[in-house]
């Protein structure tokens, strides 16, 4: 395994480090990285999270090595399609030698078609469809995807081996993908499984809870949709009180900020995870990633900020790597960063031909009163499961 002499030399990022990159700064070359994220609107808080990762990242980069300096331009994409193709065309312009972004495949899509049109390397670790790594686009990057997503889910319900799920499932490009997949690999292990799709406009879902309530009587009901999605449809549950054991959701839905600000309707809630809650990291580069990111953030890693800081590394050593071989201005970053081969927080990163991470994997995790506790697969598992076990 190539293991980039920046994975080890950041280990020395925590605290003291990050100040020690003025004393080079002034004989770095200054490379600029854009980025658009959703920092205002109902995306938000997956926005907010991201940008801390990446620019954590962006301080352990330099003080890893002295030859170049890492800057950060960010564009608010606003979760609108055309408002990111903008601030990629924006960032571009301003001379940015790559693009990290955004949330949602259906920004990510025109976002990264029109970077691969400029020329510019792009990654996101916010957009799981299939059909983004289907496009044969050889400067599109990702880390991870719907495949793990669907892996981490289906493995936890087939261990709680239930008679039937509803799937409250948006039809948006990635929460759809994913309710297929697993509609199709549930149904084939013997469990009824029962669809409800709704528009991403709607804001009222106690007639689909309801619907579930009635006819579907299922044991788990399963969203795969977005934040304020997953508030209004455990909202409408919470009132209705459908008979079911337990509610699960995807992305965006085990982390703390959810708890925060919906502690009375998040608690027994399982969603995806790479960590527990408080954090438990036990590599030697997650202790100083956690470390640095308290000290300038004031709060615990969580689930979306290690997906930023582990792609950010990895567009940073690229970058690094083609600077230092004279290649970085004659186009050849898309190939330096297919030769990534790092161990991270989140497991192995590396990229294929279609610029996608096939090692991604993930757990399931449950809110319990402010907590998350990892609870499937077993072998990553850090508590028990609560089951049958709801948020009222």
């Amino acid at each position: 395994m190539v293991r980039n002499a920046l994975v080890s030399a950041a280990l020395g990022l925590a605290l003291g480090a990050v100040g020690a990159t003025a004393g080079h700064a002034q004989s770095a070359t200054k490379i600029v990285i854009g980025a658009h994220m959703p920092l205002t609107g109902s995306l938000a808080r997956s926005g907010r999270a991201f940008d801390e990762g990446m620019r954590v990242a962006i301080e352990a980069c330099n003080a890893a090595q002295p030859r170049w300096r890492f800057e950060v331009e960010e564009i608010d994409d606003e979760s609108t399609p055309a408002k990111a193709v903008s601030a990629v065309e924006k960032l571009a312009a301003s001379g940015a030698t790559a693009i990290i972004g955004g949330y949602g495949s259906n920004i990510v899509g025109p976002a990264s078609d029109a970077s691969d049109k400029l020329g510019k390397t792009y990654i996101t670790a916010g957009a799981v469809s299939d059909e983004l790594t289907a496009r044969g686009l050889k400067t599109f990057f990702r880390i991870n995807n719907n495949a793990g997503y669907q892996r981490g889910i289906a493995g936890l319900l087939t261990e709680l081996k239930p008679t039937a799920v509803s799937i409250v499932a948006s039809t948006k490009e990635a929460p759809a993908l994913l309710a297929e997949g697993l509609e199709k690999e549930l149904s084939a292990k013997g469990i009824k499984v029962t669809v409800h799709k709704f528009d991403p406009a709607i804001t009222d879902f106690k007639p689909i809870v309801n619907k579930i309530k009635l006819q579907d009587k299922p044991d788990v009901i399963m969203m795969s949709a977005y934040e304020n999605d997953y508030v209004g449809i455990i909202r409408a549950a919470k009132v209705l009180k459908p008979d079911v054991k337990l509610i699960v959701g995807a992305w965006s839905l085990a982390t703390p900020k959810m708890y925060q600000e919906f502690p009375d309707l998040m608690n027994n809630v399982i969603g995806t995870s790479f960590l527990p809650f408080p954090v438990e990291v036990k590599s030697e580069e997650g202790q100083r990633f956690a470390e640095a990111y308290k000290k300038m953030f004031g709060k615990e890693i969580e689930y979306l900020s290690s997906l930023a800081y582990v792609e950010t590394m990895a567009l940073c050593e690229a970058i690094v790597r083609s600077g230092d071989a004279g290649t970085l201005a004659k186009g050849g970053l898309p190939d330096e960063m297919r030769k990534t081969d790092r161990p991270s927080i989140l497991g192995r990163i590396q990229f294929d031909a279609t610029g996608d991470n096939p090692n991604f994997a993930l757990s399931m995790g449950q809110h319990r009163e402010g907590k998350i506790v990892l609870v499937s697969p077993k072998e990553a598992a850090t508590g028990p499961l609560a089951y049958p076990a709801l948020p009222w």
